[in-house]
């Protein structure tokens, strides 16, 4: 490789990660940045982590995981919390997350599927929120793209399927995937939504090799 060829290869690489630095800097600020108040937090408890969380939650609940991958943590869902019913909420629809994750959801459940224990919906989360009556569910678990713009509608759409008291919790409370140089939303999402709708936290986990989860529910 000559010497020009490399400066030009050198010039390329710099003006991409320039371009790509100022795309950042303009998704940065269309971020909105909520204070949260001490009524939002009062009643918040540090847990350990998210298998913590579980056992935290409410058992024998009505319950509807979204964003479920291969099924790993609503494996935990099952077993922690023995919900009455646990929907499972998913697209499978990437090249990530594709039809053989499906059916090895489908494999792993098959005796509760057959119960009626589990139940699968399988689509979009912001499209799939329709298929759940108001007041139906008793606490979902929030996983899927992470970012603000699907995770607020996710929090908006999915709060009216709450029984009274109902939590909405979810994964990925933490600013981005650092690796990846992708920028999460959540923390400003779950921050939004309580202040605007009168919500508080009530748990958030400490984990430092897995992503933190969150726990919110309507100020009574």
């Amino acid at each position: 490789m000559t010497i020009d060829n490399q400066r030009l290869i050198n010039s390329i690489i710099e003006q991409y990660m320039e371009m790509a630095h100022k795309q950042k800097e303009q998704y940065e600020k269309l971020m909105p940045k909520i204070k949260l108040e001490q009524s939002n937090i009062a009643n918040c408890q540090l847990l350990l982590d998210r298998e913590t969380l579980l056992e935290n939650m409410p058992k024998n609940a009505v319950v509807a995981e979204i964003g479920v991958d291969s099924g790993a943590f609503s494996d935990k869902i099952l077993r922690i919390c023995t919900p009455s019913k646990l929907y499972l909420v998913d697209a499978w629809h990437t090249q990530r997350y594709h039809d053989g994750l499906f059916n090895q959801v489908t494999d792993k459940f098959r005796e509760q599927l057959d119960s009626g224990c589990v139940e699968i919906k399988r689509g979009l989360s912001i499209e799939m929120a329709s298929d759940f009556a108001d007041q139906s569910l008793d606490w979902i678990y929030i996983d899927t793209d992470h970012s603000y713009e699907t995770t607020i509608r996710e929090l908006c759409l999915y709060a009216p399927k709450l029984k009274v008291g109902g939590i909405i919790s979810g994964h990925d409370y933490t600013m981005g995937n650092f690796i990846k140089w992708y920028r999460y939303g959540v923390i400003e999402a779950v921050h939004q939504f309580c202040v605007t709708f009168g919500w508080e936290l009530i748990f958030i986990t400490a984990e430092t090799i897995e992503n933190q989860s969150f726990a919110i529910r309507k100020i009574s």
